[in-house]
C-alpha cells in the first residue's frame, strides 16, 4: 500500500458513494400511457412498496422522491389491468409504463360495499345453481387426467419482523446488529418491516396415474439466507403451509380444518353474492362475493371466479375473520390461481399464502411475523414416457450438491426478487459474522433441541430431562452426552449417567449406530443400560435404551410409586425402509428383570420347576413393520424429525422369547398390533385415535405380560388411563381405545362472555378389554393381585379445556376424568384431574 494513501479519505468517499447509489434508488420518474389510444393516462393511483394509499396522477407524468427504499411501483386506473413494476438497481428515470385494458388476472381486489343479500332459502341465491355445477365438475379438473404428467415449482418463502418502531429497534438487545435495521422498508400500516428470513426452492415433480399411481417431488436447488447448512429448519419453516385442495369441503390450515368456500355444505357456512361476469385470461367467469354467517368460525371471506363453460374454480382468495380462534396466527390470506391448458382441465398455477403471526397478543399492531409463501408452477408436460428409476429412492442431496449459481436462479426463478427480497442475503451474510448474533443462534439451537454443542462435536443433553423424581431414587439427576458433527453425521454414539440421592445408586446407558445407506436407511445399532424404570405404562413399545418412562421421574403423583424395577438391559437392532415411509427393524434384547425394593413390591413367579424366582432373566428376538404413509421427514443423516401431518401409523409387531439363550427362562409367543391418527371431521374438529391390539400366547411372568397402562402422574400422558393404577389390569390377550376429540371452541364459541375467552372444548373416551389365562395367574407370587377387564369393559370419560392462557399464548391444557366402571376396588379414583403444557396452534 503507498505511503500517501490515506483511509479516513477512501472510507468517506466511499461512504459517500454509497448514499449517492442509495438516493439514485429512491428517485422514480417516467410517463404512463393508455395502450388504446396511445395517449398519456390520467388519474392513474400510484402505490408505493405495498402502501395501501395512492398518489394521483393527472398529467400521465410522474417523478417520485423518497427517504425510503422503494422498491416497487403499481400503477391502477378503473377500467385498465394493474401495473406492477419491480426494481432492482437498474435505472429507473425515464420509464414508460403502458396501461392495457382490464382483465381480471390481475385484480388484486374488489371491494363490495354493504353486505351479502339475505335469500330466504339457497335455492333462490343465483349462486346456489352455479355452485352445483361446480360440485358435479370438481372431479374433472386436474392432474388425474393423463396418464402421466411433470411440472415444476418454484417456491419462495419470506419471513419479515413486522410493526417495528424506533422504541424497538434500541433496545439493548440490538447493540452491534442495529445495522439490520438499514434494510427495514415501510409497511401498508405505515410502520416498519424488517425481512428476517428467505428460502427458495426449485423442485421437479413427476406423476404416474396409470397403470399405477406415483408421485416424485424431486428439490433440485434450494437457497436459503443465512442458513444454508440447516435443511432442518428450512423444511421446519415450509411445514408451517399445508398443500390444500380448494374442492375438498374441509381445508386444512396447521393441521385445523376450516370449511371451504366450494365445499358442498357451503351454504350451511356462508353467504353467497353473485356480483357479477368477468374475463379471466380469456375465460369467462362468473364473479361470487361470499361471507361467513359468523365472524367466530373457522371460515373465509373473500371471492370466487367459476368458469362459465366448465364450471372450475379459476382463481379464489381466501381471507380469515378477524376473531379466528388459532393460537400464534392473527391473520391468514391465501390467493390460488389456476391455469387452462385446454377445454376440460384446469391446473394449478399459482399459491400465495401469507401468515401474520404473534407470539403473544392478538392485537393487529403486535411486533411478529409476517410469512409469505409464493409457489409458481410452470414447464407442464403430459403423457410423456417417464423412465421408472424417477420414482426410485434416493439418497438424499447434500447442501453442496442443492447449492447453485446465481445465474442459476435468475434463468430458473419465474419470479424474480424485488430489492428487499434481495436484501435479505445481504443482511443475513453480514450478521453470520457477528459473535452477538452467533450467540443468538446457539440459544436457539439450544431452546429447541434440549442439547448445547461443543465445538461441533459433542451434544450435552437431553437438558430437559435432568432433574426427576421417584419413590425408590429420591431426587435424581441425569445428564447425558452424544456425538453431533452436523445433522449429516451416519452414525453417533450417546448415552447418560444418573445418580439417585436416596438409593445413593449410579445409573447409565449408552448407544451406538450407523447408517450404511441413506436411500433405504439400512442401519445398525446396539446398546445397554442398568437402570430403575416404570414398566407397564405403553403396550407397543420398543427396546430403546436411551427413552425413560415419565412414571419413572414423575415430579407429582397420586399415591406412592414402589412398583418400580431394576432392568439390566443390552439391545441390538438392524432397520430398513425397502419403500418409502414403510420400515422393516429386528430388535435382540436380552435383560434381566428384578423388583428396585422387594418389601415394597416384587415380581416373584414359580419356574417351570415350581421354584419361587425374584429376577426374571429374558432374551427374545422382536420383528416391526412399520408404515406411515403420508408422513413427512427431515432427513440428512442418521436422525431424522417428524414433521406434524395428518397421516396414520400402523406398527405390526411379532415378539419371540427364546429360553436358554443366556440363561433365559421362558419361550414364548407375542403378537401385536398398533394404529394411530389425527383425523379432521371438517369444522367440528380434529379426533386423535390410538388402537391396541395384542396377544401372549404363552404363559409369562408379571415382568413379560401386557399392562394396561395406568397413569398415576398429575400430567397429561397420551394414550394412557388417567384413573387406572400401574398394574392394575394384567392380561394375555388385550385390546384398547384412546380417542379424544378437539372442537376448537365450536361449542364454546355459543355461549355469551364464554366465547370471548377463546377457550376449547376435548372430549375424552378410553376403553380397554382383556382376558388371562389359569396358567398365568397360577405362576404368579407377586405382589400384585393379577385381574384383567375381562368380565366387562374397562372404560373412562371426561373432557378437556385447552388454549387457556391470554392473547396468544394459550399453552394450558386441563382434563376432568371419571372412571366409568370397577369402582368396587381399592384404593382406586373415581374422579381425577391432570393438566400440562402443550404447544400448538
Amino acid at each position: 500500500m503507498p505511503q500517501n494513501f490515506n483511509a479516513k479519505f477512501f472510507f468517506t468517499f466511499l461512504f459517500l458513494f454509497f448514499i449517492s447509489l442509495f438516493h439514485s434508488q429512491i428517485l422514480v420518474s417516467g410517463e404512463i400511457l393508455d395502450s388504446l389510444k396511445q395517449k398519456p393516462a390520467t388519474e392513474v393511483s400510484i402505490f408505493i412498496n405495498e402502501n395501501s394509499k395512492p398518489l394521483i396522477v393527472t398529467s400521465g407524468n410522474f417523478k417520485i422522491s423518497s427517504d425510503s427504499l422503494i422498491y416497487k411501483l403499481r400503477f391502477q386506473k378503473k377500467g385498465f389491468q394493474l401495473k406492477t413494476v419491480n426494481f432492482s438497481s437498474k435505472n429507473t428515470q425515464n420509464l414508460k409504463i403502458v396501461l392495457r385494458p382490464e382483465s381480471v388476472e390481475n385484480i388484486q381486489e374488489v371491494i363490495i360495499q354493504g353486505k351479502a343479500i339475505k335469500y330466504k332459502n339457497k335455492k333462490e341465491n343465483p349462486a346456489y345453481a352455479i355452485m352445483q355445477k361446480v360440485w358435479a365438475h370438481k372431479k374433472k379438473n386436474g392432474l388425474d387426467n393423463y396418464k402421466t404428467y411433470q411440472y415444476q415449482e418454484y417456491e419462495k418463502i419470506q419471513f419479515d419482523l413486522n410493526n417495528i418502531d424506533s422504541i424497538f429497534m434500541k433496545r439493548k438487545i440490538f447493540n452491534k446488529v442495529d445495522f439490520i435495521f438499514k434494510y427495514a422498508d415501510s409497511a401498508s400500516n405505515g410502520k416498519l418491516s424488517l425481512p428476517m428470513f428467505l428460502n427458495e426452492s426449485i423442485y421437479k415433480i413427476y406423476g404416474e396415474n396409470q397403470p399405477h399411481k406415483k408421485v416424485k417431488k424431486e428439490l433440485v436447488a434450494q437457497k436459503t439466507s443465512g442458513f444454508q447448512d440447516n435443511q432442518i429448519m428450512a423444511t421446519t419453516v415450509k411445514n408451517l403451509y399445508k398443500e390444500i385442495n380448494i374442492y375438498d369441503n374441509t381445508l386444512n390450515y396447521f393441521n385445523i380444518g376450516f370449511q371451504s368456500p366450494v365445499s358442498t355444505d357451503g351454504f350451511s357456512t356462508y353467504d353467497y353474492n353473485l356480483i357479477d361476469s368477468l374475463s379471466i385470461r380469456g375465460e369467462d367467469c362468473y364473479h361470487i362475493k361470499y361471507f361467513p354467517k359468523r365472524k367466530d368460525i373457522l371460515a373465509f371471506t373473500g371471492d370466487l371466479f367459476i368458469s362459465k363453460n366448465n364450471f372450475a374454480v379459476v382463481k379464489v382468495s381466501l381471507k380469515s375473520t378477524k376473531k379466528m380462534n388459532v393460537n400464534f396466527v392473527n391473520a391468514i390470506f391465501t390467493e390460488l390461481e389456476f391455469d387452462n391448458p385446454d377445454d376440460n382441465t384446469f391446473l394449478p398455477f399459482k399459491n400465495t399464502t401469507q401468515f401474520d403471526i404473534s407470539l403473544v397478543s392478538k392485537n393487529k399492531n403486535a411486533r411478529g411475523m409476517l410469512a409469505k409463501r409464493t409457489i409458481n408452477y410452470s414447464d407442464y408436460q403430459f403423457n410423456k414416457v417417464i423412465p421408472e428409476q424417477i420414482f426410485e429412492n434416493k439418497e438424499p442431496k447434500t447442501n453442496e450438491e442443492l447449492t447453485r449459481s446465481d445465474v442459476f436462479w435468475e434463468e430458473n426463478r419465474t419470479d424474480s426478487l424485488n430489492v428487499a427480497e434481495n436484501n435479505v442475503y445481504k443482511m443475513l451474510s453480514q450478521l453470520q459474522e457477528v459473535p452477538k448474533f452467533k450467540r443468538f443462534v446457539k440459544i436457539y439451537e439450544t431452546l429447541s433441541s434440549g442439547y448445547y454443542n461443543v465445538g461441533h462435536s459433542i451434544d450435552i443433553g437431553n437438558l430437559y430431562s435432568i432433574f426427576g423424581n421417584n419413590a425408590i431414587e429420591g431426587n435424581r439427576l441425569r445428564l447425558g452426552a452424544r456425538t453431533y458433527f452436523s445433522a449429516n453425521d451416519d452414525w453417533r454414539i450417546q448415552g447418560y449417567g444418573a445418580y439417585g440421592f436416596k438409593d445413593h445408586q449410579f445409573k447409565y446407558g449408552v448407544e451406538a449406530k450407523y447408517m450404511f445407506n441413506k436411500i433405504n436407511r439400512f442401519q445398525i445399532g446396539v446398546g445397554t443400560r442398568r437402570d430403575i424404570l416404570q414398566l407397564g405404562v405403553g403396550l407397543t413399545d420398543d427396546d430403546g435404551i436411551m427413552s425413560r418412562s415419565f412414571a419413572s421421574s414423575s415430579l407429582f403423583s397420586r399415591g406412592d410409586n414402589v412398583s418400580l424395577s431394576n432392568v439390566n438391559q443390552t439391545s441390538f437392532y438392524t432397520s430398513i425402509e425397502p419403500w418409502k415411509n414403510f420400515q422393516v427393524r429386528i430388535d435382540g434384547t436380552l435383560e434381566s428383570i428384578k423388583s428396585a425394593d422387594n418389601q415394597a413390591f416384587n415380581l416373584k413367579y414359580l419356574d417351570n420347576e415350581n421354584q419361587v424366582r425374584k429376577t426374571v432373566n429374558d432374551s427374545h428376538l422382536t420383528l416391526s413393520l412399520i408404515a406411515n404413509p403420508g408422513a413427512k421427514f427431515s432427513e440428512t443423516g442418521i436422525d431424522r424429525y417428524s414433521h406434524t401431518t395428518l397421516s396414520p401409523t400402523f406398527v405390526l409387531k411379532y415378539t419371540r422369547g427364546l429360553k436358554g439363550l443366556f440363561n433365559a427362562d421362558f419361550n414364548y409367543n407375542k403378537l401385536q398390533f398398533l394404529y394411530t391418527q389425527p383425523i379432521l371431521l371438517g369444522t367440528w374438529g380434529k379426533s386423535k385415535v390410538n388402537m391396541e391390539l395384542g396377544k401372549n400366547f404363552d404363559t409369562v411372568p408379571l415382568a413379560l405380560q401386557n399392562i394396561i397402562p395406568g397413569n398415576q402422574s398429575y400430567n397429561l400422558i397420551p394414550n394412557t388411563f388417567s384413573q387406572l393404577n400401574y398394574y392394575e389390569f394384567v392380561a394375555d390377550s388385550y385390546a384398547t381405545i384412546n380417542i379424544e376429540h378437539h372442537f376448537n371452541g365450536k361449542i364454546l364459541s355459543y355461549i355469551p362472555l364464554i366465547k370471548k375467552l377463546k377457550l376449547r372444548e376435548i372430549g375424552l373416551f378410553r376403553a380397554a378389554y382383556g382376558t388371562l389365562s389359569n396358567a398365568s395367574k397360577v405362576i404368579n407370587l407377586s405382589s400384585i393381585q393379577y385381574s384383567a377387564p375381562s368380565e366387562h369393559v374397562y372404560y373412562e370419560y371426561g373432557f378437556g379445556i385447552e388454549n387457556i392462557g391470554f392473547g396468544n399464548l394459550r399453552i394450558l391444557r386441563v382434563d376432568f376424568n371419571w372412571r366409568g366402571n370397577y369402582l368396587d376396588r381399592p384404593g382406586i379414583t373415581r374422579f381425577g384431574i391432570k393438566a400440562g403444557f402443550q404447544v400448538n396452534f
